[in-house]
């Protein structure tokens, strides 16, 4: 097994970014920055890094009033004879967020950065920098890859608790040093609104940090940006994207849950005073492409797209989907030809066309919605089906077509080493899916890990659609609906790729990080 260098991180970790886990936050943090005429600008938000290549990576920061970005690079963390980057002037237009991309940067090398926010009246008046590391891709193979993924964070009101510290899991994470996260949707609950306090069965009282962003369902776009802003109160998280570098997806809750495109909220639901899903959404993306660095989504363009592959050198290409934007409306599931499917059409033969170039030995399918698993939707008292399985048992109907066809192409083209991530059901188990268990035969054995939540309630195993021929090999689930995280039930996996065999690892973790399961998939077969 090959042994990964990480030169200088565990240092960082200890050293300058104290600086940015330091970061007091005063408790009108959630509300629209003030514009002070005086002093210098401040960047209390911490800095996040996404979309990392061989060369490139993304710089993300947010001030508290107008400022001009400026990111520095060095090989070490002294900065001696850094590298400058000169990045975005910040303003309203983007709710003070902004991006740099840096370009040239060396593979497979340890990338010590600092952001600092420039007064645009007086450059000489710079912020207290901020900073942070992340490790470029590798060109070669023997580096190997590990990463974490999970998703649902502050779902169902279970908010920022002090008293437990906060968001933990995000430390964690961080002590396994993964070179990116896996961000698999519901980043944000957008539909759910934060109270003060909340009592446990038991009658102790859950404590949330609040804002008045997060007291009712995001509408505007100023109540979505509070939405996203929320979740950075979090030391912790703050911390670890400091650290860790991102690869985010959206699913339903950074809109409205269940939602889909054309939808009309009930004139009975009294919590929207705006009924346009679809104007929800535009808002919602918004604010999601202010508050996380992506390469394919930029902050008020009109083109752009959450969905796209992430080439982390020769062992792995993440496909990330978006099985939320170009989705067909949720229904019974019961249609016998549905050419929309929940990826669109486009979606599908993008996502052929790039697994079939892909050289990569692992294909990770990075889903914001699991395939096999009965996820329904009995909003406004009808039966639908919220993602692929309907559970009818059969030969694949509704958006079962859609997958059974990128299925047989993976198959018909020999495309090895595809495996299914994704969270989005508040537990984690592990599906082996068989042909000879299946109603639909024509496909290759393969895996779906899921996991999460990360800070959510926690529910019940999701029953299993036989149309694939799942096998649950592994679960840990609560046996009661949204059971808080004081009682555990908080889950997020890793993966780790060795660089000498090419074997991949897949670790079902608890937030301690006590592992549950593992699973070890050699490269180059068919099936497994």
């Amino acid at each position: 097994m090959s042994v990964r260098p990480f030169p200088g991180r565990r240092a960082v970790l200890r050293g300058s970014l104290a600086a940015s886990a330091a970061l007091t936050l005063p408790t009108a943090l959630g509300a629209a920055p003030a514009f002070a005429r005086s002093g210098r600008p401040e960047a209390r938000w911490g800095v996040q890094t996404g979309d990392v290549t061989r060369e490139s990576g993304l710089v993300w920061v947010r001030s508290d009033r107008p400022a001009r970005m400026i990111v520095e690079t060095s090989a070490t963390e002294s900065f001696r004879n850094p590298r400058r980057w000169h990045g975005p002037l910040l303003g309203e237009g983007t709710d003070f967020t902004g991006t740099t991309r840096l370009r040239g940067l060396p593979s497979g090398e340890q990338i010590h950065y600092r952001v600092l926010l420039a007064d645009p009246d007086d450059p000489r008046r710079t912020s207290e920098p901020v900073t942070g590391t992340f490790r470029t891709v590798p060109a070669r193979r023997r580096d190997g890859v590990r990463f974490v993924w999970s998703g649902d964070l502050a779902g169902q009101g279970w908010g920022i608790n002090p008293d437990i510290g906060g968001y933990r899991i995000f430390d964690t994470m961080a002590r396994l040093d993964p070179d990116f996260f896996l961000f698999s949707g519901d980043t944000v609950y957008a539909d759910g609104p934060i109270a003060p306090t909340a009592t446990l069965p038991d009658g102790r009282i859950w404590r949330n940090v609040t804002t008045e962003e997060k007291s009712k369902v995001a509408e505007t776009l100023s109540e979505f940006r509070g939405t996203f802003r929320y979740n950075l109160l979090d030391e912790n998280l703050r911390r670890f994207n400091a650290q860790v570098p991102s690869i985010v997806q959206w699913d339903d809750h950074e809109v409205r849950n269940n939602w889909y495109p054309g939808q009309r909220i009930a004139d009975t639901d009294t919590r929207y005073t705006e009924k346009s899903v679809d104007v929800l959404a535009a808002r919602a993306r918004r604010a999601f492409s202010e508050y996380f660095p992506m390469s394919t989504l930029r902050p008020g363009a009109r083109e752009g797209r959450v969905y796209r592959v992430l080439r982390q050198g020769p062992l792995l290409d993440v496909f990330v989907l978006d099985m939320r934007t170009y989705r067909n409306a949720n229904s019974p599931g019961t249609e016998t030809v549905d050419p929309q499917g929940i990826l669109g059409r486009e979606q599908l033969e993008w996502l052929k066309r790039e697994l079939a170039r892909s050289r990569a030995v692992w294909k990770v399918i990075a889903a914001d919605m699991p395939i096999g698993l009965v996820v329904p939707d009995t909003g406004e008292g009808r039966k639908n089906i919220e993602a692929v399985a309907q559970g009818d048992p059969g030969a694949p109907l509704g958006r079962e077509l859609q997958i059974a066809e990128l299925l047989r192409f993976i198959k018909h083209r020999r495309i090895t080493g595809t495996v299914w991530l994704t969270a989005d059901v508040h537990h984690t188990s592990a599906q082996h899916y068989q042909p000879s268990r299946a109603a639909f035969g024509d496909f290759e054995p393969f895996w779906e890990f899921v996991s999460g939540p990360l800070n959510a309630g926690a529910f019940p195993a999701s029953a299993l659609d036989d149309t694939f021929g799942p096998e649950r090999v592994f679960v840990k689930a609560p046996t009661a609906s949204n059971v808080s995280p004081a009682e555990g039930y908080q889950f997020f996996g890793e993966v780790d790729i060795d660089g000498d065999s090419g074997e991949l690892t897949v670790r079902m973790r608890e937030q301690d990080g006590t592992v549950l399961f593992t699973k070890t998939l050699r490269p180059g077969l068919a099936g497994q």
